[in-house]
C-alpha cells in the first residue's frame, strides 16, 4: 500500500522533499505538487514530468491521503487547517505555524480527527544521537548544554529573525535529548544587517538545574553547528558540521589517553522524516515528531522573542 501525496511549495526545500516523495516508491506515490510562482512552476513541471503541477490543492481532480507542507511559516496554519479538515495527513515544515495559539489549533485538530501530523525538526535525525542514546539517557542535575549555530550572511530568510529560521532547531533538541521541561528563558540579541535578531543569545534553565546556552547567529565569520553536554560524568561535543563526537569523559579512556573522537555517517534527513511519516500513517503509529513537539518549540520561540525585546527573564509554568 501507498500513501497518495502531495508537496504544498515548490520552492528551496520544497522542491527537495518532492525529490524525497517520488523516490520512495514503496510507500509513497506523488500525486501532484502545488506551486504558485511561475518560475518555480515551470521547474517543478520539468523535474516531475509525470506529476501535476496545480496552483492550488483544491483543484486535484485525483483523490489524495497526505500532504507536505513547505510553504511560507504564515501560510502554515491555514493550508495545515484546510488539510486536516478534509481528512488528510500533514507533514508541516518546522515551525508548526507562526504563533502558539495557531501550532495548539493545528495540533488538537489532528487529534480530533485522528489524523497523523508530523514536524519536520530535521535536526533529529543526526545518527549522532543513536551513538549517544545511553549517554544522554545519564544527563543529570547541573549538566551544561551549550549549542552553536551560525554562519556568514547568505541573504537568505531576512523576513524573519533567527531565533525563528534557526534557533527552533535547537531548541527542540534540548527538549528532546534532556527530556526536561524548560522552567525560564532569558535572550540576548543584536539585529545587525535586518530589521529583525540577526545574532541571539538564549539561556534555557531546565528542570533538575540544566542550562541550556544557545547562540545563533547569521551574520559570523566562520561557519558552526555544535553541541555539548559537560556534566560530572566529563563533556561529550558533537560537531554537527564535520559529523564528529568528541568525547573527554571524567576518567581517562586508556593509559595516558583522555580525550577520544569518532566520525559519524552524514544521512539524508528529509529522506528519513518522510519514510517515518509514511510508516506512521500505514503503520498507525506515532509520528516521529509530534505536533505536541511542534507546539512547545513554538512556545520556547515565543518565550525567547519576548526576552529579548522585554530585556527580562520569561519564566514558563506548566
Amino acid at each position: 500500500m501507498k500513501v497518495k501525496t502531495i508537496v504544498i511549495g515548490y520552492g528551496f526545500l520544497g522542491k527537495w522533499h518532492a525529490q524525497k516523495a517520488a523516490a520512495l516508491k514503496d510507500s509513497c506515490e506523488l500525486v501532484a505538487i502545488i506551486e504558485t510562482f511561475e518560475p518555480n512552476i515551470q521547474k517543478a513541471q520539468a523535474d516531475h514530468p509525470g506529476v501535476k503541477v496545480l496552483s492550488h490543492w483544491q483543484d486535484i481532480k485525483a483523490d489524495f491521503d497526505a500532504a507536505v507542507i513547505v510553504t511560507p511559516t504564515s501560510l502554515h496554519h491555514d493550508v495545515a487547517m484546510q488539510l486536516l479538515k478534509a481528512g488528510k495527513h500533514v507533514f508541516c515544515e518546522k515551525p508548526l505555524a507562526s504563533t502558539t495559539q495557531q501550532s495548539k489549533e493545528i495540533d488538537a485538530l489532528a487529534q480530533e480527527k485522528k489524523l497523523t501530523l508530523q514536524v519536520g525538526h530535521s535536526e533529529r535525525c543526526h545518527e549522532a544521537w543513536e551513538k549517544l542514546s545511553e549517554y544522554f539517557k545519564l544527563i543529570e542535575k547541573d549538566a551544561i548544554l551549550r549549542i552553536n549555530r551560525y554562519a556568514p550572511f547568505k541573504g537568505r530568510a531576512t523576513d524573519v529573525d533567527v531565533v525563528q529560521d534557526l534557533m527552533i532547531h535547537d531548541i527542540d533538541l534540548v527538549l528532546w535529548l534532556t527530556g526536561k521541561d524548560v522552567v525560564s528563558v532569558s535572550a540576548w540579541g543584536q539585529k545587525i544587517r535586518t530589521n529583525h535578531w540577526d545574532h541571539v543569545t538564549a539561556e534555557l534553565r531546565l528542570k533538575d538545574d540544566i542550562t541550556a546556552f544557545i547562540t545563533v547567529g547569521r551574520n559570523h565569520v566562520e561557519e558552526e553547528r555544535s553541541l555539548e553536554v559537560c556534566s560530572r560524568k566529563g563533556l561529550v561535543k558533537v560537531d554537527l558540521f564535520r559529523n564528529t563526537i568528541s568525547h573527554a569523559p571524567a576518567d581517562q579512556i586508556s593509559e595516558g589517553v583522555f580525550t577520544q573522537t569518532e566520525s559519524y555517517a552524514k544521512r539524508d534527513h528529509l529522506l528519513i522524516e518522510q519514510t517515518a511519516f509514511y510508516a506512521s500513517i500505514l503503520q498507525r503509529k506515532a509520528p516521529m515528531v509530534s505536533g505536541r513537539d511542534g507546539v512547545r518549540a513554538v512556545e520556547l520561540v515565543e518565550a525567547v522573542l519576548s526576552a529579548l525585546e522585554t530585556r527580562s527573564t520569561v519564566k514558563i509554568y506548566g
